[in-house]
């Protein structure tokens, strides 16, 4: 991969961080409107579903026609985690802050993720845990303590 195509894969996942943010955010607000946050939550997804419906029938139009009965059935609580990070940020969003919320979510990714390169789990790609990436997971936490500090 191009030095190029690396800092725009960088400067992506930049933009989703941003994403995540300012949705956690956006649906803290929308709680504020609405009587729990777990409808705040299923308004979320229901919007996120026509949307992504949307675009995936205009991405390939039989898409919607594709047998769903060779898909392990693991692969199917990609929802059910989405619905989980969706109703706890929104839960916690006013609890904690954006920045204390980001961090714990960040450190939370980055433990799982030292895990799942280990063992090349979930098809990623493997990478062993080493020194530096021990190193960069306890700046995180150190991060995330310094942070949450009152």
């Amino acid at each position: 991969m191009s030095q190029t195509s690396w800092v725009w894969l960088l400067l992506l996942g930049l933009a989703v961080g941003f994403g995540l943010t300012s949705q956690a955010g956006v649906n803290a607000q929308l709680r504020t409107a609405m009587a729990t946050p777990i409808h705040a939550a299923f308004v979320s997804f229901v919007i996120g579903t026509v949307i992504l419906g949307v675009m995936a029938w205009q991405a390939d139009r039989t898409f919607f026609t594709q047998p769903l009965v060779s898909i392990p059935w693991w692969a199917w609580l990609g929802g059910a985690l989405g619905a989980f990070n969706i109703g706890m940020s929104i839960f916690l969003a006013p609890k904690l802050g954006a920045l204390v919320l980001a961090a714990t979510i960040v450190v939370g990714q980055m433990l799982t993720s030292l895990v799942y390169d280990q063992y090349g789990l979930l098809g990623y790609p493997k990478a062993e845990i080493n020194w530096n990436r021990v190193i960069g997971a306890c700046l995180l936490i150190a991060g995330l303590v310094l942070v949450s500090r009152k």
